[in-house]
């Protein structure tokens, strides 16, 4: 709507906002709820399972918040890069996230110091919550939205 007393070339025009405004809502968010779940799921955990628990509550939330996080922060860090690089660089963190909690989960076989049970719900929890708040996280973020109109400036009626 234009002002009759202002001709429209001379209206300011509204600042543009942040593009990575979601995404880094969403890491934020999906930050917080992690560590409600760590501390949540570690008290419940050591008075279900004492000492082993904690570990187990622990090392759940940092494999299984961190896997998720860290998609999140691949995507933020390559906003500004090109589609084909930005994708190469989230397949390649990807793979290596893959790897790393393959790796992680493996050396933890053979040791007794924590307990799976906690571990193993920790992990779903986390993988649950993190991602449910980083949704929440972007869906509650406003973000811009473009109208196309035709180049004459005149309503499109083919809608």
């Amino acid at each position: 709507m234009t002002n009759p007393d202002r001709p429209e070339h001379d209206q300011p025009l509204p600042a543009m906002p942040d593009p990575t405004a979601p995404m880094r809502t969403a890491v934020r968010y999906g930050v917080f709820g992690l560590i409600a779940l760590a501390v949540v799921s570690s008290v419940i955990s050591v008075i279900v399972a004492g000492t082993p628990g904690l570990w187990g509550a622990l090392i759940g939330a940092a494999v299984g918040g961190g896997f998720i996080l860290f998609t999140a922060l691949g995507v933020l860090l390559t906003s500004k890069m090109p589609a084909m690089t930005a994708g190469a660089v989230l397949l390649g963190t990807w793979l290596l996230k893959l790897i790393l909690a393959i790796v992680v989960m493996g050396s933890l076989d053979s040791m007794d110091f924590y307990s799976r049970n906690a571990l193993v719900l920790t992990i779903v929890f986390a993988l649950v919550i993190v991602l449910g708040a980083e949704t929440y996280g972007v869906l509650s973020t406003r973000a811009l939205y473009i109208d196309a109109q035709s180049s004459d400036g005149a309503e499109n009626d083919e809608r």
